[in-house]
């Protein structure tokens, strides 16, 4: 799997590792544990560390798209952790497409800060 959660995931901010080349099935992973933790809390604040990231396979980008659709305005805050520009490029289609609030950073720990906060 190229999405893993992370165990420092609690209560309503969920971590993800991504690594590899993410496919279709990886969203198995991902959609049911923001789905729970939305149908707890209301809202999630997310996590994904993309260090390890390569890139998405076509037969992903059906799932990614309703992930971003389905759960959008229940991400209040989405955290990007990775050490490459294009990685913190990404966080700037973050806000319209998955999240209502997010942050580039290159320490998971202080990632994990700014949600918990």
């Amino acid at each position: 799997m190229a999405i893993t959660q992370s165990p420092r995931s609690a209560g309503k901010v969920l971590g993800f590792e991504v690594s590899g080349e993410v496919t279709k099935e990886d969203y198995e992973v991902l959609t049911p544990a923001v789905e729970a933790a939305v149908k707890e809390f209301g809202t999630v604040r997310l996590l994904c560390d993309l260090t390890g990231f390569h890139w998405e396979k076509v037969s992903a980008w059906g799932s990614d798209f309703h992930f971003g659709h389905e759960f959008h305005h229940k991400i209040e805050r989405m955290a990007i952790v990775g050490d490459k520009k294009w990685e913190e490029m990404i966080t700037h289609l973050a806000t319209p497409f998955y999240a209502e609030e997010a942050r580039f950073f290159d320490d998971e720990d202080a990632a994990f800060a700014w949600l918990e906060s």
